[in-house]
């Protein structure tokens, strides 16, 4: 007599090892998200000017 089919071992640990990296792999943040977070949230409008400046100055149009 055999055993019933809930009784059967599960050889699923392949996929179960494919969800886990999977949702390991979405949880985490992208690179390029990290590398934005990680930029100033102001800049300062000196920088600016100084590039404006040294644009005209070399004889640049916008």
């Amino acid at each position: 007599m055999s055993k019933h089919i809930s009784d059967q071992p599960r050889s699923q640990a392949h996929l179960r090892l494919r969800e886990f990296t999977r949702q390991e792999r979405e949880s985490g943040t992208h690179p390029a998200i990290e590398a934005l977070r990680s930029r100033p949230q102001n800049r300062d409008g000196d920088n600016r000017k100084t590039a404006e400046y040294l644009r005209i100055d070399r004889g640049q149009r916008a």
